[in-house]
């Protein structure tokens, strides 16, 4: 089977970095899908559905491609944040995210256009935070990092010095499971390793 181009339908650098890790170079194309639309308060489905609705805005554009849909939420205590409005509302998160933890659900999905079939999953890890000072918050809040993360942190970044553990997939954390991205290519009967050779 030919590999087919690779879409991302995010505009997120951290994704697009990841896939250039382990060997495959997307085409970026950003879906701008208005999140507000989708109102539902299981993490797991919010996540699927919004990175369903990413991936299939932006599928019209292309002929022939695998387009990727992702979407990431944290749920402390089963409430769901997404990225702070602000930078009071990063603080207040900061606050209540110290010395606990929270889990970061991030839904994957890939739309096949070859095949007309599409696989949606959800990857789940727990982080836990560091018990950290008001002035370290309003230090890191200042950079201006937390206002671009769902869950008010990067790990791939300063909020790395504030997360004291992870339980579940590392890249899951940063936008994107890679494992999962090869178990959904799999799925779909395509190895990712192909991507290496440019088959």
């Amino acid at each position: 089977m030919t590999l087919p181009q690779f879409v991302l339908a995010s505009a997120s650098p951290a994704r697009r970095r990841l896939l250039q890790s382990v060997g495959i170079e997307p085409i970026v194309s950003p879906s701008d899908f208005d999140e507000s639309q989708v109102q539902l308060s299981e993490p797991a489905q919010l996540v699927k559905v919004l990175a369903q609705s990413k991936a299939e805005t932006v599928a019209p554009q292309f002929t022939s491609a695998l387009i990727m849909g992702c979407d990431s939420v944290l749920a402390i205590d089963g409430k769901i944040h997404g990225k702070p409005a602000n930078v009071e509302e990063a603080i207040a998160r900061w606050q209540l995210m110290r010395g606990s933890f929270g889990d970061l659900y991030t839904g994957h999905v890939l739309i096949d256009q070859e095949q007309q079939r599409t696989v949606v999953k959800c990857q789940v890890t727990r982080v836990y935070f560091a018990q950290i000072s008001d002035r370290a918050i309003q230090a890191y809040v200042a950079t201006g990092e937390p206002l671009k993360c769902a869950g008010a942190f990067a790990l791939e970044g300063f909020g790395s010095l504030f997360v004291e553990k992870i339980a579940g997939c590392h890249s899951n954390v940063i936008g994107l499971s890679l494992p999962l991205l090869r178990q959904m290519l799999e799925e779909l009967g395509y190895e990712v390793t192909d991507y290496w050779l440019g088959k």
